[in-house]
């Protein structure tokens, strides 16, 4: 997949679709996979029209807004899909100006883009106060065939990005991945921990997410598989929590620890995998229960991975 980033870098007839595809989820693989064998049936390239940086982050920058990908993870899903095109537009309060039909004669013009399909429930331009009635005459007028997407559904609802990250921050992981089409992940660096784990016989290795901007799923015991920079996965337990056992006021850190596993890992990037949720994060009464709670926790994750 090529990425675009200035005009008159594509040149030839191009059909896309447009979006922030935060987490490239099942609805939108389903209508990128449409696309790419629209593209491929007509013998022109496929593209996918994004943002580098999220439109309400640039618009209020103090909102609370937490991705399920880094620009660079969705870049990788867009890729692994066959797209020939990602075409990303710095979205700026000067871009944020543009209305519908400045924008869809831009694409024409600028990008060579035949045709456009749409969400069923996309906005775009000024205000985002017009809908596809007039996209597709703007489309018409500029010489873009503009064709409004159907919603796709999966068995547990229509997958959409608030949804899922709804059912993340819940510790609804199941629900999530199949929302997402694959399973959910997140990258870090292992940094210096507390060392309480190695004292009870379970290791962890402490992660500092690569981005502030990536959600964490919320708090609780998870069934997770660990990749290391070597590439080698190992099945994994992970908490996301604040130590209540030991101290209940501390910021939230993740905690996790590779089965079958020996070695040093500090300084290093790991990539966590989450399969599924196992239980709420809980305060014992001693160390010796919390011991054994993680003693049942491990059974359990294995029992899951396996």
């Amino acid at each position: 997949m090529i990425i675009v980033r200035h005009p008159h870098e594509i040149d030839r007839p191009t059909i896309a679709t447009i979006g922030m595809f935060d987490g490239v989820h099942a609805g939108h693989r389903s209508l990128l996979q449409h696309i790419k064998h629209s593209a491929a049936s007509r013998g022109v390239a496929s593209a996918v029209i994004t943002f580098a940086k999220h439109p309400r982050l640039v618009l209020n920058p103090n909102t609370h807004l937490q991705l399920l990908t880094t620009y660079d993870e969705r870049m990788q899903l867009l890729a692994d899909i066959g797209i020939d095109y990602a075409i990303v537009f710095d979205f700026t309060p000067e871009f944020a100006q543009l209305s519908a039909q400045q924008f869809i004669t831009t694409l024409h013009n600028d990008y060579h883009i035949e045709g456009l399909y749409i969400g069923y429930d996309h906005r775009f331009g000024h205000n985002r106060s017009e809908g596809f009635a007039e996209y597709q005459a703007y489309g018409k007028q500029a010489g873009i065939e503009v064709v409004e997407a159907q919603p796709f559904d999966t068995p547990v609802g229509t997958p959409s990005s608030s949804a899922i990250r709804k059912a993340l921050a819940t510790g609804n992981i199941e629900q999530a991945n199949k929302l997402l089409g694959y399973e959910y992940t997140l990258t870090g660096i292992v940094v210096e921990g507390h060392q309480l784990g190695r004292e009870l016989g379970y290791p962890t290795a402490n992660i500092a997410p690569n981005n502030p901007l990536k959600l964490l799923p919320g708090i609780g015991v998870y069934a997770v598989r660990a990749t290391l920079p070597d590439g080698s996965i190992h099945n994994a337990m992970m908490n996301i929590g604040r130590r209540p056992t030991v101290n209940g006021n501390e910021d939230i850190t993740l905690e996790t620890h590779l089965f079958d596993f020996t070695g040093n890992l500090y300084g290093k990037t790991i990539t966590i995998t989450f399969v599924a949720f196992m239980r709420n994060e809980e305060r014992y009464t001693s160390l010796a229960a919390l011991q054994q709670a993680l003693a049942n926790d491990a059974l359990r994750a294995l029992e899951i991975l396996r």
